[in-house]
């Protein structure tokens, strides 16, 4: 790299964009601030030919390019190593509306705008976009395509591959791929839209995209089940599934350790049931017909699941405000647990069928391994996609307890694998698991993915040190 590169850049976005020295702290060190790396600057393109022009100036110096968002991902996937040898790429001032289009159901958006902005924007003109995350208020929606993100809703609606039509991209080389097509069906060779999401930045740099809206649902309703043992959440599932079809949008399951830190930490938020039980499912229909007609399903499930002896207990929120408590108690587990100390994070996916068998086996060998161990099990139980967390003994100093990280996942993770399911549901790989997953990839598998990187990014510039 030659000493004018930073000139270049500054040529290219205008000075005040090109950032060095201490303000850059904020965009190197990850959202749960377990890692603080090092950059050479930290550069915030305008526009798609900015960030194409500032990819063929790194191709010519061979400076790697660290894609950022909001920087709220879970697996040092977002930030640089410490080398110093990268530019972090901030996607943050690329958040226009580009258009929306209401009879083809679509928005395209530029890869810096807020998702809770674009949730916003869809509500506005009568429409719902119906990715939702905890961090809705702080990610980017090229964050989420980068890890294809998922959320409370992935039952009715799927992933953001689900909800995708088209992409522009910034390709390693630094021409630009102009995919923002609002096309349902294109069937004319390789999909690459889906190849880029869920890439995390690793094969280009997506900078626009075309996303589905859909019709607001005339109501939306939630209930709260008490259950004993996740195989009575999987019936509940199951009876739900039955009598609700599509207006089945949220399935959440909760262990009663989560509600407790929940109460502990956040007073204001505390269980409607007079006695405590071991499992909790937030279930919410969006109906499209009517309040009515949304009461009358919810109702008729919690007799049914009474009758048979899966449910202890239900609570059908009966206003709007009572619906956003009960949904405010499952947004805030991940916060309860950050104030309650340090924990070991899993994001897991398996099939639906084998849940309950994973949790109790699993569940048996880690407080057998680990005596005192607490799990901290929540998640998006519809789609098969749990987070698996593991808090140290009550009392326990949580610095100790992390040094047996590594046998915990390795437990954990293998049981997974042994399962059918995936050590990555939606978190993706990043830095953080790069190297594990070669424990669960077939050497095929990996070399194919390894192909795929050398073909688009031959030299290893985009994101370098993370998925593969």
């Amino acid at each position: 790299m030659r000493p004018e590169f930073l000139t270049f850049c500054r040529d290219i976005v205008g000075p005040q964009y090109v950032i060095t020295g201490a303000e850059m702290d904020g965009f190197l060190t990850d959202w749960r601030k377990r890692f603080t790396g090092s950059a050479l600057a930290v550069i915030k393109p305008g526009s798609t030919e900015e960030v194409s022009k500032l990819v063929k100036l790194c191709v010519q110096h061979r400076v790697p390019i660290v894609p950022q968002g909001g920087n709220t991902g879970l697996v040092l996937g977002s930030v640089p190593d410490q080398t110093g040898l990268a530019i972090v790429l901030s996607l943050v001032r690329m958040n226009r509306v580009r258009s929306i289009d209401l009879l083809n159901d679509t928005l395209t958006v530029e890869a810096g705008c807020l998702l809770q902005h674009i949730q916003t924007l869809a509500h506005e003109h009568g429409r719902l976009f119906p990715l939702s995350l905890a961090s809705e208020g702080s990610c980017t929606i090229g964050g989420n395509l980068s890890t294809n993100a998922g959320g409370t809703a992935v039952l009715r609606y799927g992933n953001m591959r689900d909800l995708t039509l088209g992409l522009e991209v910034v390709t390693a080389t630094g021409d630009i791929w102009n995919g923002l097509r609002g096309l349902r069906k294109d069937n004319t060779g390789y999909d690459l839209r889906n190849l880029y999401i869920g890439a995390e930045g690793t094969l280009g740099i997506i900078t626009a995209a075309v996303l589905k809206l859909y019709a607001q649902p005339a109501a939306k309703l939630t209930a709260l089940f008490a259950l004993s043992t996740p195989k009575d959440a999987l019936d509940l599932l199951e009876l739900a599934r039955q009598r609700c079809n599509a207006s089945l949008t949220g399935f959440e399951l909760m262990s009663d350790f989560c509600l407790q830190l929940v109460e502990k930490h956040f007073p204001d938020l505390s269980l409607p049931f007079s006695e405590r039980h071991p499992h909790y499912v937030l279930v919410e229909l969006s109906d499209s017909e009517s309040e009515s007609h949304a009461m009358n399903q919810l109702e008729s499930i919690a007799a049914a699941a009474m009758e048979k002896a899966w449910v202890n207990d239900v609570v059908i929120a009966s206003s709007l405000a009572q619906s956003h408590k009960l949904w405010a108690m499952r947004e805030h587990i991940s916060m309860a647990q950050a104030s309650e100390g340090q924990n070991i994070k899993h994001d897991i996916s398996l099939p639906v069928s084998c849940i309950a068998d994973f949790l109790i086996e699993t569940d048996a060998m880690l407080m057998h391994d680990f005596p005192g161990c607490r799990m901290v099990t929540f998640g998006h139980l519809g789609d098969g996609n749990l987070h698996y967390n593991v808090s140290a003994p009550a009392g326990e100093n949580y610095e100790t307890f992390l040094q047996q990280q590594q046998a915990i996942n390795l437990q954990v993770h293998d049981n997974v694998h042994r399962y059918a399911g995936s050590i990555s549901a939606e978190h993706g790989l990043g830095a953080l698991k790069r190297d594990e997953i070669k424990r669960y990839k077939s050497e095929t598998e990996l070399a194919m993915m390894a192909a795929i990187k050398q073909a688009l990014d031959p030299l290893n510039l985009m994101n370098p040190g993370k998925v593969i």
